[in-house]
């Protein structure tokens, strides 16, 4: 896939649409959550990112998936899509158990029910969805970006798992064995109380010193090291060129996993 531009100036605006985004992809996840045998490592409540639709989509069952469309903030089942823009929670709920009933699931075992927390929003105490479209524009650019080039990681690592957003910290990521309880994590983050805009990660498990890091970081990245300890390249850090941005993106996400499959590989 083409890489598509992002406006670095604009990301630190993004945080609304990204808690509203948050919130409607929950409704995805749900399908996940009512009609899949839950599983140890949760993937039975991930996304994976559709790139013909723009969409973030739940695990199939049946044929059938969940969608949110991002940039025009769109729910779809099946054929049938909903717009979100002006809708609430409480008609956007039962118009999706509806169309589930049509494709032949229990209505009774749709649950919104979730066994973990996200950043909270007025949407999910009645308000209307009102993201501006502007800013599902880019986080769609954000989403897609990233998928594509965690794709092509993919296909590079014999031993990365499927890239998936995971609902909970709303990350896109993919995770790269290196050896037995050794692993390198790379992923997209939106947004979070880390750093207030998009950006992308590289983490590691077991996690190394702080000291051990050193300067080895391309494409204007940093190593966090408040909390966790990982290279990061916040979306104010990408080049406002459009024409360099995937360069500097690329440049950094090959620096970062190879430092990390290098610090890992030592514990």
């Amino acid at each position: 896939m083409p890489w598509i531009p992002v406006d670095p100036k604009i990301a630190p605006a993004l945080s609304d649409a990204r808690r509203q985004l948050h919130h409607a992809a929950q409704l995805a996840t749900a399908f996940g959550i009512s009609y899949i045998e839950p599983r140890p490592d949760d993937s039975h409540t991930n996304l994976e990112w559709r790139p013909q639709l723009g969409a973030l989509a739940s695990n199939e069952v049946n044929g059938v998936r969940v969608a949110v469309r991002i940039s025009t903030l769109t729910l779809q089942v099946g054929d049938n899509l909903m717009a979100l823009r002006g809708a609430t929670m409480n008609n956007v709920a039962p118009w999706l158990v509806t169309r589930l009933v049509e494709l032949g699931f229990d209505g009774a075992r749709f649950t919104l029910a979730r066994h973990y927390e996200i950043p909270p929003h007025a949407v999910a105490n009645g308000q209307p969805f009102d993201a501006r479209a502007k800013h599902l524009e880019q986080l769609a650019a954000w989403f897609g970006n990233a998928a594509a080039l965690f794709e092509a990681l993919r296909a590079s690592k014999a031993r990365a798992s499927v890239v998936r957003c995971w609902p909970h910290h709303f990350d896109l990521a993919t995770l790269i064995t290196v050896g037995e309880g050794s692993t390198v994590g790379v992923g997209m983050e939106p947004g979070d109380l880390y750093y207030d805009e998009p950006y992308y990660y590289v983490n590691m498990h077991p996690s190394p010193p702080a000291e051990a890091l050193g300067d080895s970081l391309k494409g204007n990245g940093w190593w966090h090291t408040h909390e966790w300890i990982g290279a990061v390249l916040p979306a104010s850090r990408v080049p406002s060129d459009p024409d360099a941005q995937q360069e500097a993106v690329g440049a950094f996400l090959r620096s970062a996993v190879a430092t990390a499959t290098q610090l890992v590989s030592r514990c």
